[in-house]
């Protein structure tokens, strides 16, 4: 059971949000179908979840002043993301509670202590190495085979932060254009594909877990997430529990999401773990009751968690960049989610778009 003391926001209370993207824009309007207010704190003021509530902070994430204004406005806080300051983040979390709480967010910010942790719990990762130098790179890579992804310890998604390694040269190489930054080389894992497990503890223990997808990338970026996936139903139940171990040990309230490895024999490795709502999670507004958004904000308002059967196959497809510009061809294709951003980048997510069928 949880060691924070359950309480439950009524209809009405405000969930404060750091970070205004799509996930908090989406977090926002879940909030609104529950009768709960939300109030965005973001640092720039083209935020996408500043069109969905009126209530909104637009400050740098270092503000002091601005953060006490804004836990003093808010019921309890959370996030959207994972890369902001962690000193900053214990500061709120010292004014107002804080759902999931600082530890969630300082283990997984960096991905050494976050391979470290799982291990620690008895999960599968791929091997893995700290980096401090030009030197260590080039060594460590040598003991993996001569095979890896050389990553940046913090600050990296979506590919960025991270090179694909095969020689010494290459590691140092690489090493020196992330210009000293603490780092670690993860040894290449030969899967067959990769999946990822969506689930949600409350403040008061209870868990549930949604159907993990199979995801797709392109470039780095996820392409697509499936449902159902090719996992079995013994893999999938496994998918469940290592997410439930994480939960636990973590004392999380909320949402998370855990990317996986499934290998060619089976093994299901720990790749990531996102201590927040999650883009393969978002055929759960479609085909689910209670989608991962709208069970974030029941977890850590208090309320009881929501039920996540899936009642519908689903395949959810993300629009990047210019292919925003077919949106009306893409409204025919299903249920489109344009995400409010204004210019339309490379690789950047500009919404996704989610086909249902009968369940198989």
């Amino acid at each position: 059971m949880s060691s924070v003391k359950p309480f439950a926001i009524k209809p009405g209370g405000v969930i404060g949000i750091i970070g205004g993207g799509q996930l908090g824009r989406m977090l926002a309007m879940a909030a609104a179908r529950l009768g709960l207010k939300s109030c965005i704190y973001n640092d720039g003021a083209d935020a996408p979840a500043f069109q969905v509530t009126p209530l909104q902070v637009n400050a740098p994430y270092t503000d002091r002043t601005l953060l006490t204004g804004f836990a003093q406005s808010c019921d309890v806080i959370t996030f959207e993301f994972e890369n902001l300051p962690a000193e900053e983040l214990s500061y709120l979390a010292s004014l107002k509670a804080m759902r999931p709480g600082p530890k969630a967010l300082s283990t997984t910010q960096d991905r050494l202590s976050e391979k470290q942790f799982v291990r620690g719990l008895g999960l599968l990762t791929a091997p893995f190495a700290e980096v401090g130098t030009a030197k260590d790179a080039a060594l460590a890579l040598a003991e993996m085979g001569g095979h890896g992804i050389l990553k940046t310890r913090r600050f990296g998604y979506d590919g960025k932060g991270q090179a694909k390694v095969q020689s010494g040269e290459e590691a140092a190489k690489a090493f020196t254009a992330f210009k000293g930054a603490p780092a670690i080389l993860e040894g290449f894992v030969d899967f067959a594909f990769e999946a990822s497990v969506v689930a949600a503890r409350g403040a008061d223990g209870a868990f549930a877990a949604y159907d993990p997808p199979e995801n797709i990338h392109e470039n780095h970026i996820l392409r697509r997430s499936i449902v159902p996936s090719r996992l079995t139903a013994a893999q999938a139940e496994e998918a469940k529990q290592i997410a439930r171990a994480i939960a636990d040990a973590l004392d999380y309230v909320g949402v998370l999401a855990v990317e996986l490895f499934v290998t060619s024999d089976g093994r299901l490795l720990v790749n990531e773990i996102a201590p927040r709502v999650h883009n393969s999670g978002h055929w759960t507004i479609e085909a689910c009751a209670c989608s991962q958004f709208e069970q974030h904000i029941r977890a850590v308002a208090g309320w009881p968690l929501g039920d996540p059967t899936r009642h519908a196959d689903a395949v959810m497809e993300n629009i990047i960049g210019a292919e925003a510009d077919a949106w009306e061809s893409l409204a025919r294709a299903g249920a489109l989610h344009l995400y409010g951003k204004r210019e339309a980048r490379l690789g950047r997510k500009m919404g996704h778009v989610t086909r249902l069928r009968p369940k198989s």
